[in-house]
């Protein structure tokens, strides 16, 4: 059965959590799919693991296009979100031409990063029929904004702001909201402050849901491993293996443990 935004939010309701990890081809999205995973994000990621970029800036709303349409022709019945990348919703009118095209190129979703500003954008891709999450906290495209990639929401101002601006783009009409290397208090704070299912990327546990870069959680990125990620290959005999103990693992909220959080 396929999921959609409903189920998100009855999963939200029973407090059972769901899963997210990314993909960019027909192929992975079969396996990420037929594993039990119910989102599948088309991320501007892509940036960094396939083209070799140092951030996700340069990737085209042209690219994003193409691996949504790879990853609808694999996809099994999870639910299909797409980044919209840096810059194509600078205004609102870019944001509806261009979420048009990754709609009708497959996604189901389309995803932005930023704060309050969005909240027009949001409000009229939403009175159009497009569904969104709103992406909050360390946001990539916003990577030279804040000097490097820095934990976001440390100190009670910060904390604050983050929790109203994640009401008010609810309020705008935001679906989801994701919340990416913030301290677990608060994402725990927003995640019940708000009726949006809410995912988390190095956001603690108690989100309603969790993603990864699918490259992240096979152990086969270059350099650094983030604080958030652990190597499911690692303690599986294939990679569709690692995408089911992926799954089960959020779905039973043994990860992300402790050691994968953030505090104040």
């Amino acid at each position: 059965m396929a999921v959609t935004i409903n189920t998100l939010r009855e999963r939200k309701a029973k407090g059972e959590a769901f899963s997210a990890l990314t993909a960019y081809d027909a192929t992975f999205a079969q396996l990420v799919s037929e594993a039990g995973v119910d989102v599948i994000l088309i991320g501007d990621s892509l940036g960094m693991v396939l083209q070799g970029h140092d951030s996700t800036l340069p990737v085209t709303l042209e690219q994003i296009s193409y691996h949504v349409r790879s990853v609808a022709k694999g996809n099994r019945g999870a639910l299909i979100m797409a980044d919209m990348p840096f810059m194509s919703y600078g205004t609102v009118t870019a944001a509806l031409d261009n979420a048009a095209e990754l709609m009708r190129a497959g996604a189901q979703m389309v995803k932005l990063e930023g704060t309050d500003w969005m909240a027009e954008t949001i409000r009229a891709l939403s009175d159009r029929g497009v569904p969104v999450c709103a992406h909050l906290g360390l946001t990539p495209q916003f990577v030279n904004k804040f000097g490097g990639y820095k934990v976001q929401g440390r100190g009670e101002e910060q904390a604050d702001e983050m929790v109203r601006h994640a009401q008010l783009l609810e309020e705008a009409g935001a679906d989801v909201l994701l919340l990416e290397c913030v301290p677990s208090a608060l994402a725990k704070r927003i995640t019940e402050a708000v009726k949006a299912p809410v995912i988390g990327i190095g956001a603690g546990a108690d989100t309603d849901g969790q993603v990864l870069v699918m490259h992240d959680m096979l152990g086969v990125t270059t350099g650094k491993t983030a604080r958030f990620v652990k190597n499911f290959l690692a303690e599986s005999d294939s990679v569709q293996a690692a995408f089911a103990a992926y799954a089960k693992a959020v779905r039973e909220r043994s990860f992300p443990a402790q050691e994968h959080t953030f505090k104040a």
